[in-house]
């Protein structure tokens, strides 16, 4: 899904933070999370969730489904 680790790079560092201290508010690896961010990990629904609120933007937006 190489729309959904461009968009959750993008939103990362436009917060200003480091894949470690996303990692750590998701509670899993850095190594897990840098997959994400590769487009060589999937995260599944919970985790998917916890990141658009992190970011406050909706699943649909990290998936490509919509534009916001």
């Amino acid at each position: 899904m190489k729309i959904f680790s461009e968009r959750l790079r993008e939103l990362r560092l436009s917060a200003g933070l480091s894949q470690q201290e996303v990692s750590e508010k998701l509670g899993i690896r850095q190594q897990s999370y840098a997959r994400y961010e590769n487009g060589k990990g999937e995260p599944n629904l919970e985790t998917l969730t916890e990141i658009a609120t992190i970011f406050d933007v909706s699943a649909d937006y990290l998936l490509g489904l919509s534009q916001f």
